[in-house]
């Protein structure tokens, strides 16, 4: 074998590794549930219709609730904009459905900026240096559960993880081998770049 076929096959077992090393931290992050106390639980956003969470959404919200009144944290904070013609954002969304469950208004940050993950995030980590918070149990569904905390803590935030454990993300196995495939390119891409990838029709961000 000449070297230069040496060093091809070389590097396709190194990104054959890479790649397999990276899935399984996704798919090892997303098994824990890291809940401890924090300053806010910030619930990641997903789809809404004209003010209705989607059923993605509103499954992360039902956790975050019960996480505030476990007293996990003092606030709860909604994330996520809007698309051009929307009524409402996905934080606004959110938190309308929040305080319609019974969480007091005072108890509810709605942080309507970002288009995904990373603005979402990074517009968080501003609120939080605002107004003097630094720690953040994030919400979302398990296989988003890496890239979310790596994004949270690169923009400053003390990121840990509580991933729901309902909704259609985590129904079936098919559909949870899928979005573990899907987070294990996007984090991949995140890591190289530290930009997003557009991810608008996922409901992961």
């Amino acid at each position: 074998m000449t070297w230069g076929a040496r060093l091809l096959v070389g590097g396709l077992i190194m990104l054959v590794a890479v790649v397999g090393v990276t899935a399984l931290r996704v798919w090892q992050v997303a098994r824990v549930d890291d809940q401890r106390p924090s300053d806010a639980v910030v619930v990641l956003g997903a789809a809404q219709y004209n003010g209705e969470p989607s059923a993605v959404l509103a499954n992360r919200l039902k956790h975050a609730e019960q996480l505030w009144r476990d007293g996990v944290a003092p606030r709860i904070v909604t994330v996520g904009g809007g698309r051009t013609g929307d009524r409402y954002t996905e934080a606004e969304a959110s938190r309308d459905w929040l305080i319609e469950q019974g969480v007091p208004a005072s108890a509810v940050e709605a942080v309507p900026e970002g288009a995904d993950t990373l603005g979402s995030l990074q517009a968080v980590a501003a609120t939080a240096r605002e107004q003097g918070w630094a720690s953040a149990l994030l919400v979302s569904d398990p296989w988003h559960s890496l890239r979310a905390r790596t994004m949270a803590r690169d923009a400053g935030l003390r990121a840990y993880t509580s991933p729901t454990r309902s909704g259609p993300i985590v129904q079936t196995r098919e559909t949870q081998l899928r979005y573990i495939y899907r987070e294990t390119g996007a984090l991949l891409f995140y890591e190289l770049t530290h930009a997003s990838v557009d991810t608008a029709s996922s409901g992961l961000g």
